[in-house]
Order: C-alpha cells, then structure tokens, then sequence
C-alpha cells in the first residue's frame, strides 16, 4: 500500500488525474476495463484498480510492466449460495446462482471505502454497473462516479424505453413482434430481454433497481461502442434519458497490441490446427458460447450433428462442464473440426486468416471483437442482453445472419437441419457474402474511430477534461 500510496501523491503533486477502476468480478466485464485502463494510461492518468485475490493474477499478468496500481479486497466466505472460493461468475456452477454472488459483493464495501481513504485524492471512479453500491462509496467521499456496463448504446436504449413506456406489459404473446415508436423501423418481441424486467418482485428485479438507481446518481456512462453504429442510440439517450449522460469510446478490443507471429514450436494445437487449415484454403466457422449461459445435453447435441452434416471446417471452443458429446463425433470430424475443451485467446481465433465466420452467442465483447476481425457473425444468443445484440448484428449493422429455431421463437431449440442450413447459408452462401463485404466495411470504420483524431480517440480526451481534470485540481491536497 505504501507503494500505491506514493504513485498517488505523486499525482497529485503533478495533477495528474487518479482514476480508480472497479471492475465487475467477471471476465466479460473485467477485460474491457483493464483495456480502458491502458487507454488512460497512455494519456498520463493514474490508475488504480480494485480486485479480489482469485482475480488478481489475471488483472496483474494484464498489466504485467505498467504503472497501474492493484488493490486487494478480501472476498467474503461463507455466503449462502456462493460455493465456496468462487470469486468470478464464470467460476459458477450455473448462472441461476447469480442473484446470491452480486449481492455477496455489497460485502465489499466496508473495505473499499477503507482503501479509498487512504488512496485520496481520487479525481473520478469507474466501476461497473453491477456494482452499484460503489455510487454511494462514491459520494461519500465526494469523488465523480462512471459508470460501465459493457453494453451498447443501442441495447441499453431500447432496454430503457420498453420499460419505462411499459411494452412488456400486457396480454400479449412473447414472441409477437411490436414495434418501437421512437425507432419505427424496429420490431422486437418480450423475448428479445429478461424475464425479470417484466416482473414485478424477486432478487433479479430487486438488483435491477438497486443499479438503475445508483446509474441515475453516477455522472456518466462509460460506453464500449463507437459513433459511427451507435449514434442514433446514444443521442436519443441523451438527449431523452440524460441523467447520466453516455460517452461512447470503443471499441476497447482494439487497445491490444498487434498480434505476435509465434514460431511453430510455440503455437497451440488449434493454432497449428487453423495454419494447417490456411493452407489447405479451407475457410473455418470459429463456434463458441461464451463461459456463462448453460447449454443443454439435448441442445448440445444438435449443435454436433448440425455442424458435421454442415461439411464445414470448424472450430469449437467448448466448456469443461458442458455435457460431452459421444458417438465417436471428434473421430468422425477430425478431418475438418477440432474440439478444444480449455481457455483459448479468442482474439487470436478471429484474426487468424482462416477464419471466415463466427457462431456467437452475441456477448457484446464478442461482437466487437469479431467486427474488428472483420469476421462475420452467425448469431445465436443465450442470455442477458445477447438477444438484442443479435438484433443490432443482423438488423442494425448487417454483419451477420441468425440462427433458425423450430418454432420461430427468438429463444426456441435449434434443430441440426436449421443450423446446418444457417452455417453453409453464412460459409458459402449469396448472404454470407453480403455480410461477409459489410463487415469488412464496419471493420474499417472501427479502427479509424479508435486512431487518434476518430471519434472515440476524441470523445475520451473530452471525458477525461470534463470528468478528471476539472475536479483533480480541486482534489490537489498540497
């Protein structure tokens, strides 16, 4: 502590801005932040980031050579619903445990506001929005709260206004399409969000309130999206929702450093896998689910027979503690897919150049990782707000097609036949080509929004001056 004690007040005595980070104790939301956290570093902020001792490693490889500073917070035991040791969501069983884990966290706060004491002055926080807690952290110090979701603009708009205007209340079917009044253009259905969002009691709604009324009190949104597909969303946000207003200044993926050709002695077996595949001019479909949404046996077997019948070359990242697929099935494919059942670089997957198309379940880190790839996406999503991301990649943007469901349902089972039809329509058909153009288009418009004079490069340099530096000088204790 004496260490980040003395970065601190060197910060201060330069006025240099001291921005705290808290990142959500996930990998989804975890990774977007601790590249925020190099954005403000190479802009002369000091950064400090909050953690917990299982998380530490991953944050302290990350950041493995900067001057970022870490601070430990003891995770709580013995919390009725969190199996013991488990300190990230992606360590639990079954999401269905969520709701105990998020709540566990407000047992944080007592040792975070100790640690922040000693960490004055702090010119601004960032944390995430499952946090909430964090905004009265806060104000009780007197420190400027954003707020990070991870989200878009346009799925955290549309989010707002069906609640607040009350379209999923009713009689109606879930899965008949109404359309938006602001955004006629847009037909959505109850299914594309939560149930929760329609209910009016339980530990989800609870949670739901306890961030909209912290968010409603931080001073702005940290947004990890671009203007040039988000413009519409987040100008009607803030100019109807205001409070607080959103700063988009992504895509975030795009902080990591070019990748390193390895020698092929150190490549990983898919890697080696997918160089073969390179050289043979065979195009393979990347499938992956993302560490969260909980796959059935049934499901998971369709997705099998639906991609060997499909003849495409792919490459599937499967979780350890999803059921294993029998039947000889790796045997039968091994000519042109390979199972891999441990933790892979995705952003190595996607920028490999035999890579032409990703069956997602539409987490928004994967959907900007795939466009700035410029990887088309075949959507098929799970959970949270993945349904509307799938909206946005095949009805907003254009840069990919979706998976077909027996009865049509935005949430229905997916059969072989339909999968099989989707996967060839993506890998080799008229539409696959169409998104396969757009995305490299929306590719481009990315990496020019991130340079420096783009529009998240400028958009950020505008946070940091109203957010930061207005109050750092105010905070200076001489």
């Amino acid at each position: 502590m004496d260490k980040v004690r003395e970065m601190v007040m060197d910060s201060a005595s330069s006025s240099r801005p001291h921005m705290v980070l808290f990142p959500f104790m996930s990998k989804g939301h975890t990774i977007p932040i601790l590249h925020l956290a190099s954005l403000l570093l190479h802009r002369r902020v000091a950064v400090t980031i909050f953690t917990t001792p299982a998380n530490r490693p991953f944050i302290s490889q990350y950041l493995a050579g900067s001057e970022a500073s870490i601070v430990e917070l003891p995770f709580p035991e013995q919390v009725a619903g969190v199996p013991a040791g488990v300190e990230s969501t992606d360590k639990l069983p079954s999401m269905s445990l969520f709701p105990p884990f998020a709540q566990a966290t407000k047992l944080l706060q007592p040792h975070f506001e100790r640690e922040l004491e000693n960490l004055q002055p702090v010119t601004c926080m960032i944390s995430d929005g499952f946090l909430g807690w964090t905004q009265y952290s806060a104000s009780k110090f007197g420190i400027p709260r954003l707020v990070f979701y991870g989200f878009s603009s346009y799925a955290m708009t549309l989010s707002r206004f069906v609640s607040v205007n009350g379209l999923l209340i009713g009689p109606e079917p879930d899965d008949e399409p109404f359309t938006v009044p602001e955004f006629p253009w847009i037909r959505l259905t109850k299914n594309d969000f939560e149930p929760y969002l329609r209910e009016t009691s339980g530990a989800q709604t609870d949670f739901l309130m306890e961030m909209t009324k912290s968010t409603s009190e931080s001073n702005g949104l940290v947004i990890n999206s671009f203007h040039e597909i988000d413009s519409v969303f987040l100008d009607y946000w803030n100019r109807e929702f205001k409070d607080p207003k959103g700063w988009c200044i992504g895509p975030l993926c795009l902080v990591e450093p070019p990748m390193v050709e390895l020698q092929p002695h150190e490549k990983p077996a898919w890697v080696q896998w997918l160089d073969l595949k390179l050289a043979q001019g065979n195009p393979v479909l990347y499938v992956a689910f993302g560490s969260q949404a909980d796959i059935s046996a049934e499901q998971l077997q369709e997705i099998a027979t639906g991609l060997e019948e499909s003849k495409a070359n792919f490459l599937w990242v499967k979780r350890q503690k999803e059921s294993e697929i029998g039947d000889g099935f790796e045997e039968r494919v091994k000519d042109r897919g390979i199972v891999v059942k441990e933790w892979v670089d995705q952003r190595q997957i996607l920028n490999h150049r035999s890579v032409q198309g990703f069956l997602s379940h539409c987490g928004w880190n994967s959907v900007l990782e795939s466009i700035c790839a410029a990887v088309p996406i075949l959507a098929w999503p799970m959970m949270a707000e993945q349904h509307l991301n799938a909206r946005n990649v095949v009805e907003e943007m254009k840069v990919g097609l979706r998976v077909e469901t027996t009865d049509g349902s935005v949430r229905g089972f997916v059969k072989k036949e339909g999968l099989e039809k989707m996967v060839k329509e993506l890998m080799e058909g008229e539409m696959g080509k169409q998104v396969r153009e757009k995305v490299k288009e929306v590719a481009e418009t990315a990496k020019t929004a991130m340079k420096e004079g783009g529009s998240s490069w400028q958009t950020l340099n505008l946070l940091i001056d109203e957010t930061c530096n207005k109050t750092s000088a105010e905070n200076v204790v001489v």
